[in-house]
């Protein structure tokens, strides 16, 4: 629940927690994390020391959503090939306390909690007197994601929403994520805090971001005016795509994929596999063995490589993995769960977990794997953008403790060899 309120007066505060971790006590009620992102904002807009702010009355360490704040500011645009619109800033990814309420403090010189707040530029429509407050419940929405996987954002990711922003009829259905063309890193008393910037597209644009890199199509958004322009505002009555306002940019994203490749490592997706070695009554061995009649999970360690599969892969280039995480509608499941810290890759059950020593790698002769559809669509992108130029992709089930990579011939730490291309450990399964 939120409201909406000129900003300048800091929400409900909490004692400091005990522990050896936690910073000395301020003497200021002013959050000292809160206050550096202030001066940053004051910076840019020093006419609007108190914008229209959505403020969470029930705080994150109460039940409450992520973001305790996000503020709302009218630019006016410096140019003309910039619109004018209104530009929204969160507060609560980074360490707004200090006092480990949220964050784990951790010192100065590393990130602030997360290390990063989201920003969001939406162009202005004639006779708008006030900003919509919609984008604020998006940005809650990314939030929760990251508190509940712990997996950061970067410039160049992208999000899979597949509804529109705002609910509306509008094509711009997807998001990408760029650093923020004003606002400048700030170093606050417990830690830097870096700004990013989400920037809404087309569906035929978040593919084209998932065959070749968000980078390159950022590149070519800010080459449209219509499109975003240098500062990438997002219009949602936008009702077509870069390719369709000019159709040479298919091109060089043809071009693009064709040389580098593809960025994205893997997706979180609905898939499965099933071992067809051997009848599946044969549970001696088989990918579901079960101890004490509890179906096992990824080991830690099986865990935790997969993790860095998906976030960094094995190869220099490669981009973190964003799963599809709409917290409203997201192919029928609802991702809106109660906060947490658990990773995403971890499972939610209480299944027992094997040591990663006793399970030991099998060779299978053939394996069926299953996708749903939109799953299935990226298997092009998989062969063309990544195999084809000596990398990986991973499907990781959001549904279970499953996990399906494709190799090509030498990947580092791959199981799966030309020998026997078909290897598996426990329910991770390399092709």
């Amino acid at each position: 629940m939120a409201e909406l309120r000129p900003s300048g007066a800091p929400g409900p505060t909490a004692p400091p927690a005990p522990g050896p971790t936690a910073p000395p006590a301020f003497a200021s009620l002013f959050p000292p994390g809160l206050h550096a992102i202030y001066g940053e904002c004051r910076r840019l807009y020093p006419d609007q020391p108190n914008p229209l702010q959505v403020t969470a009355i029930v705080k994150y360490w109460l039940g409450g959503p992520p973001l305790d704040y996000v503020s709302m500011y009218r630019n006016v645009g410096p140019s003309a090939n910039i619109p004018e619109h209104w530009h929204y800033i969160s507060f609560g990814l980074s360490d707004l306390y200090g006092d480990n309420r949220v964050h784990e403090f951790t010192g100065t010189d590393g990130p602030s909690g997360f290390g990063f707040e989201l920003t969001f530029r939406l162009k202005r429509e004639t006779g708008e007197s006030a900003p919509p407050t919609w984008p604020a419940e998006l940005m809650q929405g990314l939030a929760r994601y990251v508190f509940q996987s712990e997996n950061t954002f970067c410039s160049g990711d992208h999000v899979s929403w597949h509804s529109p922003l705002d609910n509306s009829e509008s094509r711009i259905q997807h998001m990408l994520l760029t650093e923020d063309p004003q606002m400048q890193p700030v170093q606050t008393p417990f830690g830097v805090v870096t700004f990013l910037q989400i920037v809404g597209v087309c569906t035929e644009e978040l593919h084209a971001a998932q065959q070749w890199n968000g980078q390159g199509i950022l590149e070519l958004l800010r080459t449209v005016p219509v499109a975003g322009g240098p500062w990438l505002i997002t219009d949602m009555r936008r009702g077509e795509t870069i390719f369709e306002i000019d159709p040479h940019l298919q091109e060089r994203v043809d071009k693009g994929i064709e040389t580098d490749g593809s960025n994205l490592s893997g997706v979180s997706a609905k898939c499965a596999w099933d071992d067809l070695s051997r009848p599946p009554e044969d549970d001696e061995d088989s990918r579901s063995i079960c101890v004490g009649a509890q179906p096992r999970r990824l080991s830690g360690k099986d865990t935790e490589q997969i993790r860095e599969t998906l976030r960094r892969g094995l190869e220099i280039n490669s981009k973190p993995v964003l799963p599809p995480i709409n917290p409203q509608r997201q192919n029928g499941l609802t991702h809106d769960r109660a906060p947490s810290r658990k990773d995403s890759l971890e499972s939610d059950s209480s299944t027992a977990i094997i040591p990663h020593e006793l399970v030991r790698t099998r060779q299978l002769e053939s394996v069926h794997l299953k996708f749903n559809q939109e799953s299935g669509a990226l298997i092009p992108l998989c062969l063309r953008g990544r195999l084809l130029h000596g990398r990986h992709f991973t499907y990781k089930s959001i549904t279970g403790d499953m996990a399906i990579t494709f190799v090509s011939t030498g990947v580092e730490g791959a199981f799966a060899t030309e020998e026997h291309p078909y290897a598996a450990h426990g329910p991770w399964l390399q092709l």
